[in-house]
């Protein structure tokens, strides 16, 4: 797997297990590295004496951080789809076959549907 791929995957695992705090602690060490770069290269314009103000900082990290935060929040939630595969993963090991049965004849013998609507 290359590096873009491992940092960019989300863990399904929950917690914070120690290869997510890895992937964390390298985002971070990555974008300090880019704000740093663009920053000093931003020092060289014309817009030196905005991005001395703390407005201009401000506008500095907002305008770099937005952007970028979906890539650092990726361990952060979970995406639903994986959530499923885990879910149907561990479930499926833990239900026995009469636990199944069960379940799939828990309405076999219902006759009458739900109520309709509300009140009249």
């Amino acid at each position: 797997m290359n590096p873009w791929r491992w940092l960019t995957t989300p863990d399904p695992h929950p917690g914070f297990t120690t290869p997510k705090l890895l992937k964390l602690l390298v985002r971070v060490m990555l974008f300090a590295v880019l704000a740093t770069l663009l920053s000093s290269l931003l020092q060289l314009t014309p817009l030196r004496p905005y991005l001395n103000t703390w407005w201009g900082s401000l506008l500095f990290v907002l305008a770099l951080y937005l952007p970028l935060s979906r890539f650092l929040n990726v361990d952060t939630f979970v995406p639903r789809r994986l959530q499923a595969q885990v879910d149907a993963r561990s479930a499926a090991g833990r239900t026995t076959r009469a636990q199944r049965r069960k379940e799939r004849n828990r309405y076999a013998g219902v006759r009458k549907s739900a109520p309709r609507g509300g009140r009249r």
